[in-house]
């Protein structure tokens, strides 16, 4: 393997690009339970999110075990017809129960009440989401911004608002429509300890 094969799908048409992520995600055992179990689960809009997903990518591209990097499995729905904590708990212990196996932990967040506590945690407002795909374009990074799902017929869906480039050029590139800087700077800082050959690009001034 060259020094660059991590690069190998770096400008690549976009749905090369997808084809491979689609590949990546499939030949990961875990990935594919958590989506194969959202999918019985039947949770409204949901999607599998973020580091588990783009950290796998960097860690086949660079040859390094499955799951470095990964804490937790993120997954997001959208479901407004009850916006309360107590339903929101309710799906969180039941997806718990579903992957007490495996070797890392899930976590789930019903994203239309994100508007509900975000302000009170992160000191800036946050307008109402509309769907969980809305929520990956307010990353702090648009390389974080991607999503998969499972249809009923086995087909993937990708959802990656700012395409797939960045990721497969290693090039964490800020997304400034909330003030995020802080967390695309820690992220980015963190995430270059594992897979060194990231390449943070500043938050804009």
């Amino acid at each position: 393997m060259s020094a660059a094969d991590h690069l190998r799908f770096s400008g690549a048409a976009a749905e090369t690009q997808r084809g491979a992520l689609e590949a990546i995600i499939r030949a990961q055992p875990v990935l594919m339970d958590v989506l194969e179990g959202l999918r019985s689960l039947a949770l409204p809009d949901h999607l599998l999110v973020a580091g588990a997903i783009y950290n796998e990518v960097w860690n086949y591209l660079t040859s390094r075990p499955a799951l470095t990097g990964v804490n937790d499995i993120d997954v997001f729905y959208f479901d407004a017809s009850d916006t309360g904590w107590d339903a929101e708990d309710r799906v969180i212990k039941a997806l718990d129960q579903r992957f007490a196996g495996l070797p890392v932990p899930v976590q789930v967040r019903n994203q239309a009440r994100v508007h509900l506590w975000f302000e009170q945690k992160f000191g800036s407002p946050f307008s109402p989401l509309t769907s969980s795909a809305e929520m990956l374009g307010r990353y702090a990074s648009k390389t974080h911004a991607v999503g998969a799902r499972l249809d009923d017929d086995g087909r993937m869906a990708i959802v990656a608002p700012f395409g797939l480039d960045d990721l497969f050029s290693f090039r964490m590139v800020p997304n400034p429509v909330l003030d995020n800087r802080v967390s695309h700077t820690a992220k980015g800082l963190r995430a270059k300890t594992i897979w060194p050959e990231l390449t943070l690009i500043p938050w804009p001034e």
